[in-house]
């Protein structure tokens, strides 16, 4: 891996947990309305992937997705516009957190149907082996999705055609807030994948670098005409569920020990609203952030103030975005007819 890529990532994974942070504090202070599902402590599953990922490829996510769409290029004032529900929002203010959407950039939305991706993923594949294209489509999924009835009808449709899909699980083992073992028999996701004959693999989601070795090994394959692949990459959330759950459910014992191997610290509060502080981050132990700052240190890739730079660089890329955000226009009644009447002629998408 090379010099520019490394700080690239680095900057995304910085910038992910900024964002997401600022996005909790303008939630607490009414800026953005309804559910708001949050990524920090698994960042390096949506670098390591995307990273990985070409340009021509499809990613279809969930809920969870604002990291996913900015690492994939999408403005981050773009995506707090969206978030805001105002005008210049990728969805132009109609969607919000959990419909992102980019035709350009090829990320074909997030969705709030549990277990939603796979069919949209697929079909997206089924078109692309039609045209025998050197394309693939990755396919994001929690592990509260693996139980429904389109993962296996999909997984199913896309090893009987060789679709070039590739299914990513970020596993953080709670789904809502049931822990895994008790609403699965099998608890090691990635094994189901053996009833379809689709070859799959384990990884630590917190190693931004073994998500990324792992993801182009498996896109390699599929390149190859082989099929789909499911790729299960074991993560941990540090808030609960949405903005609205306070986390409760998971004992402290457990969460303290996340933190000190994961991606920022957060005290989770037993009450909303408050997220961490820039202190209390600071204060914490390490993770997936630390982790991957300390190999490379050890490894001579962040020489002088070059993290200083990248930190400056972002917290100034997350100001910026709010103010885009609040200086956005709200979307207007015609701009809700536009966005009604858009497929009445029945174009594709893609």
């Amino acid at each position: 891996m090379d010099q520019e890529t490394r700080l690239q990532m680095l900057h995304d994974m910085l910038l992910a947990r900024a964002f997401e942070e600022r996005a909790a504090e303008e939630y607490t202070k009414g800026n953005i309305g309804g559910f708001l599902h949050l990524y920090p402590g698994e960042e390096a599953v949506a670098v390591g992937v995307l990273h990985a990922a070409e340009p021509s490829d499809y990613v279809v996510s969930t809920y969870r997705e604002h990291v996913h769409a900015m690492v994939r290029g999408m403005p981050p004032g773009v995506v707090m516009a969206e978030l805001f529900g105002k005008r210049d929002g990728c969805s132009r203010g109609m969607g919000g957190s959990m419909h992102l959407f980019d035709r350009e950039r090829r990320f074909m939305g997030g969705y709030a149907i549990v277990g939603e991706t796979y069919p949209v993923a697929i079909g997206i594949g089924y078109a692309i082996a039609m045209r025998k294209l050197p394309e693939a489509v990755i396919c994001f999924f929690g592990d509260g999705a693996v139980n429904q009835g389109t993962f296996h009808e999909s997984l199913n449709m896309a090893a009987l055609w060789k679709l070039p899909v590739l299914f990513v699980c970020e596993n953080n083992h709670y789904q809502i807030g049931t822990e895994i073992h008790r609403h699965s028999a099998v608890t090691e996701v990635y094994r189901r994948a053996c009833a379809h004959r689709i070859p799959a693999r384990k990884a630590d989601g917190m190693d931004v670098f073994e998500v990324h070795q792992a993801t182009r090994m498996a896109l390699d394959q599929i390149r190859q005409d082989t099929g789909p692949y499911l790729l299960e990459f074991e993560t941990y959330r540090f808030r609960g569920h949405s903005m609205a759950d306070p986390g409760t459910y998971r004992p402290k014992v457990e969460v303290q020990a996340k933190e000190k191997e994961d991606p920022v610290a957060v005290a989770i509060a037993e009450t909303l609203p408050g997220y961490p502080t820039a202190e209390q981050i600071a204060a914490a132990g390490t993770d997936s952030i630390t982790r991957m700052t300390d190999t490379m240190n050890a490894g001579g890739h962040l020489p002088g103030d070059t993290l200083q730079r990248i930190e400056a660089q972002v917290a100034q890329e997350v100001e910026e975005a709010v103010a885009f955000a609040q200086a956005s226009p709200e979307p207007t009644m015609e701009d809700a007819r536009a966005a009604l009447d858009c497929n009445r002629g029945m174009e594709v998408l893609i």
